[in-house]
């Protein structure tokens, strides 16, 4: 059994930064995958970042390159979302997902293929 919890999520102004962190506890593996989405209502689940843990290699969707970092914490089993200059467009609710099959993100930037996920934690940037 695994269970991932999002935090950091809250309000800010465009231009402003948030970090959110996706903790993972019960039964976890030293090779994985660890992705961000976010979902707007009505619209499609988004990948935004993922990590691998072979290498520790990086990936962004264009829309956030050079402005989100994701970074890992093995020893505290947490993976990072540092947002900065942020837009009204990153409004959404994000989630992290993680897949212990795999060492890395060959498939990271779709939802399906992710076999846990947290709750979500919303991120509102005004204008």
């Amino acid at each position: 059994q695994v269970r991932l919890v999002e935090s950091g999520g809250g309000s800010v102004q465009a231009g402003g930064s948030l970090i959110l962190s996706c903790t993972a506890s019960g039964h976890t593996y030293s090779r994985n995958c660890v992705g961000w989405f976010r979902q707007v209502p009505g619209n499609e689940r988004e990948g935004v970042a993922s990590i691998d843990s072979d290498g520790g290699s990086t990936y962004y969707v264009d829309s956030v390159k050079g402005r989100f970092t994701i970074s890992q914490d093995n020893a505290k089993n947490t993976v990072y979302l540092q947002m900065n200059s942020l837009k009204p467009e990153d409004t959404a609710m994000y989630y992290c997902a993680a897949n212990f099959r795999v060492g890395s993100c060959t498939g990271g930037s779709r939802w399906y293929w992710y076999d846990y996920w947290g709750q979500g934690t919303q991120v509102t940037v005004s204008s």
